[in-house]
C-alpha cells in the first residue's frame, strides 16, 4: 500500500492561500459594517432633522376647519344672508370597517337618497380617511332623536352642527345678493389662479352669484386648522392643538330691502327690472328684476325637478334683466337727444318747429304716434308731448357720429361698473359698431334712414335698464357721474372697523348748468301736464319723469292695437324719474316687459316706488292701475 505524503512547501501554500481569504472575507465583513455604520451616522446625524420631520408629518395631521362665511345686511341692517346651525350626519371612514353596509343601516333610520350618497362619495375621494364626512344635512329633531337612540351600533357615525348659509327673505333681491352652491373643478381652478387653495382646504361651497361672488374672498374668511395625532393605520389618536378660523367679513349694501320689496311686489307677474340710485353717491338703492327666483334653493345642490322649472320657464327667471337685458329705450331717450342738442348747438330751448304728423326722408315716411301732429312744438312741448316728429327731424340735423359722441360718456353702450357680474355692454349705434357688427360690406354701411329712427330711441338703440338708471342720475346729479355700486361698507370680523366703499366719480359731463335745468324743467312737465301726469297726479312733491314705449317688432305702418297681438310681440314700457326735482335723492329706470304704453305700465310703478322712499307711504293695494285708462299719446 502507497501513502502519498504533502510536503512541507505545499502546505504552507495552503495555509497562505487560506489565510488570504479570510482576510478578504474579514475585510468585505469590515467594509460592509462601516458602510452600515457611515450610512446610520448619514441618518441620525446628518439627516436627523429632515427624516424627524417626516416622522412627525406621518405622526400629525392637519385638519381644516372651515370658517363662519360673512353676514350681509341692507342699509338699515336688515339681514339679507346668515348663517344657521343645522345637525347633520357624519362617517369618519377610518371607524368604519364596512362603509357601504353602515350606510345601507342607517337609511334605515334616516331617510339617505341617491344623490347624498354620490355627494359622500366625491367627498370620500377628495378628503382623508380620518376626516368627518356629511352623508345627510339638516337633520330634523326627531331624526337627531333616533340616530342618538341607537348610536352604540354604529361607531364612527356621530351627529354634529353646521353652519348652513340662509336667504330670510328668499326670493327678494336675489339677483343682487346672489347665492352660493358646492365647488366645482372651474371653482377650484380660479382658486388656485388666486393663490387662495389653502385657505379653502375643507370648505365645500362658494359664491356663485351676485355679491356671493363678486364678494367671495371678503365673505369667506379664513380656514383655521387642528392638530391630530393618528397612529400608522391612518386612525386619529387625539387632538393636539388648535387654530380658530377667522370668519369672513360682513358686508353692507347701499339696498334699502324695504324699498326693494315694494318694487317687487308693484311688478305683480310682469316680467321686468327696475334700477334705483343714489345720485349723490351712485348706491343702488334697489335692483329688481322680475320674475325672481329663491336662492336658498340652491344652497346645498339644487333639486333636478326645481332646476329644470326655473331654467326651462318661459319668463326666464335666472336671467338679471337689469344688468343683462338690453332694450331699444323708446322716448326716454328723448331727453338726453335734447340735451345733445343744446350742448352742440343744433337746438335752443325757443327754437320751434311745425308738425305735420310726420317726416320723410329718402322716400320713406316716419309717423308720429299723433295723427295730425303735435302742431308748433318747442324743446319743452317735445319732451312733455313726446313728440316724435321734433326728434326725427333732430337726428337728421345730428347725424349719427354726434349722437354717438355724446351719448358714449354718458355710458350708453358700455357697462356701469356695478360690483357685480353680469353686465351686458347694449349697443350705441354707429358707422363703426355697424362695421364690427356685420361682416358682409352691403350690411357694414350706414345709411341716412338709420340716423332717424335713433332720434326716437328705436332702431339699433339697446341699453340695459342700469345704463338707463346711470344717465337719468347723472343728469339728474347735474353732470357728475357715479360708479353704481351694491356694497356701502365692510366690516372687518375681527377688528369690527368698518372700511366704506367710497363713492367713485367716474366723470364729470361738461355740461351747462342752464342747458340741465332745460331739461329738468321739461321732464318736471312730463309729470304735472303731459305723459306722466295721469300717473303722478296728487302726489306731494314735485319730480320729474319720461315715459317711453319701445317697439318689440314693426307694425309696418299698421295701427297698434296691444289686444290683437301676442303679448310676448307687444310692446316694452319705459319710465325714467328723479325726485324731489329741487334736490334729487333718487333716480330711476323702470321697465316693463310687453307692458305697452309707459304711462300706463312703468309710471305707475315708479310712483309707488317714489311714495315709499320719499313719503314713506306704501301703496300697494290702494294705489291701482286704472285698467280702463286711455292709451295716452306717447312713446
Amino acid at each position: 500500500m502507497l501513502i502519498r505524503t504533502t510536503s512541507p512547501a505545499h502546505q504552507d501554500g495552503d495555509l497562505q492561500r487560506f489565510r488570504f481569504r479570510v482576510l478578504c472575507a474579514a475585510g468585505v465583513v469590515v467594509l460592509a459594517f462601516g458602510a452600515l455604520i457611515g450610512r446610520f451616522a448619514f441618518l441620525q446625524v446628518v439627516q436627523h432633522e429632515y427624516y424627524s420631520t417626516r416622522a412627525e408629518d406621518n405622526r400629525i395631521s392637519l385638519v381644516p376647519i372651515p370658517p363662519d362665511r360673512g353676514v350681509i345686511t341692507d342699509r338699515n341692517g336688515i339681514v339679507l344672508a346668515r348663517n344657521y346651525s343645522a345637525f347633520t350626519l357624519e362617517i369618519t371612514p377610518s371607524k368604519v370597517d364596512d362603509l357601504d353596509a353602515t350606510i345601507e343601516k342607517l337609511g334605515e333610520l334616516v331617510e339617505i337618497q341617491p344623490k347624498d350618497k354620490r355627494r359622500f362619495r366625491k367627498l370620500l375621494e377628495e378628503s382623508r380617511s380620518f376626516e368627518s364626512l356629511p352623508i345627510r344635512s339638516r337633520l330634523s329633531d326627531e331624526e337627531v332623536a333616533r340616530v342618538a337612540a341607537n348610536r352604540f351600533r354604529f361607531p364612527g357615525v356621530e351627529v354634529k352642527a353646521r353652519l348652513f348659509r340662509q336667504y330670510p327673505l328668499g326670493p327678494v333681491a336675489a339677483h343682487a345678493i346672489g347665492y352660493i352652491n358646492r365647488i366645482n373643478r372651474t371653482d377650484l381652478e380660479a382658486i388656485e389662479e388666486k393663490g387662495e387653495s389653502a385657505n379653502y382646504k375643507g370648505s365645500e361651497h362658494i359664491g356663485k352669484t351676485g355679491l356671493e361672488k363678486s364678494y367671495e374672498f371678503h365673505l369667506h374668511g379664513q380656514t383655521g386648522y387642528e392638530k391630530v395625532e393618528i397612529d400608522a393605520g391612518g386612525r386619529a389618536v387625539r387632538n393636539l392643538s388648535r387654530t380658530p378660523p377667522t370668519p369672513g367679513n360682513n358686508l353692507t349694501l347701499t339696498l334699502d330691502i324695504k324699498l326693494q320689496e315694494i318694487a317687487e311686489k308693484a311688478f305683480g307677474e310682469r316680467r321686468g327690472a327696475l334700477v334705483a340710485i343714489e345720485p349723490s353717491t351712485g348706491g343702488i338703492l334697489a335692483l329688481v328684476s322680475t320674475p325672481t327666483f329663491d336662492p336658498n334653493l340652491f344652497v346645498d345642490g339644487i333639486r333636478s325637478e326645481d332646476w329644470d322649472q326655473l331654467n326651462n320657464s318661459p319668463n326666464r327667471p335666472m336671467v338679471n334683466r337689469a344688468l343683462n337685458g338690453a332694450y331699444p329705450p323708446g322716448s326716454t331717450f328723448k331727453p338726453f337727444m335734447a340735451l345733445a342738442a343744446l350742448e352742440t348747438g343744433k337746438r335752443t330751448p325757443a327754437q320751434a318747429i311745425a308738425d305735420p304728423g310726420s317726416f320723410t326722408f329718402g322716400g320713406h315716411t316716419f309717423r308720429d304716434d299723433k295723427k295730425g301732429g303735435h302742431g308748433m312744438v318747442d324743446m319743452y312741448k317735445s319732451i312733455v308731448e313726446s313728440c316724435d316728429t321734433y326728434y326725427y327731424m333732430l337726428a337728421n340735423d345730428m347725424g349719427i357720429d354726434s349722437i354717438a359722441r355724446f351719448m358714449a360718456p354718458i355710458g350708453f353702450g358700455s357697462k356701469t361698473g356695478i360690483d357685480i357680474d353680469g353686465e351686458s355692454v347694449g349697443v350705441l349705434p354707429s358707422p363703426e359698431w355697424k362695421k364690427r357688427r356685420f361682416r358682409k360690406p352691403e350690411q357694414q354701411k350706414w345709411f341716412g334712414g338709420e340716423t332717424i329712427s335713433i332720434g326716437i330711441g328705436q332702431g339699433y338703440n339697446a341699453y340695459t335698464p342700469i345704463q338707463l338708471a346711470q344717465a337719468m342720475a347723472a343728469l339728474a346729479n347735474d353732470g357728475v357721474l357715479y360708479r353704481p355700486h351694491l356694497v356701502r361698507h365692510i366690516t372687518d370680523s375681527r377688528s369690527g372697523e368698518k372700511t366704506l366703499i367710497e363713492p367713485e366719480p367716474l366723470r364729470v359731463l361738461p355740461w351747462k348748468k342752464q342747458n340741465i335745468e332745460t331739461i329738468k324743467r321739461a321732464m318736471v312737465g312730463v309729470n304735472k301736464e303731459g305723459t306722466g301726469a295721469r300717473a303722478f297726479a296728487g302726489a306731494e312733491y314735485v319730480s320729474g319723469g319720461k315715459t317711453g314705449t319701445a317697439q318689440v317688432f314693426s307694425l309696418k305702418g299698421a295701427e297698434y292695437k296691444a289686444h290683437k297681438i301676442k303679448e310676448e310681440l307687444r310692446d316694452h314700457a319705459l319710465f325714467i324719474a328723479f325726485a324731489p326735482a329741487e334736490q334729487p335723492k333718487i333716480a330711476l329706470a323702470v321697465l316693463v316687459e310687453n307692458g305697452g304704453f309707459g304711462s300706463q305700465s312703468a309710471a305707475p310703478i315708479a310712483r309707488m316706488v317714489l311714495d315709499y322712499y320719499l313719503l314713506g307711504k306704501s301703496p300697494l293695494g290702494a294705489a291701482k292701475e286704472d285698467e280702463a285708462a286711455v292709451e295716452s299719446d306717447e312713446h
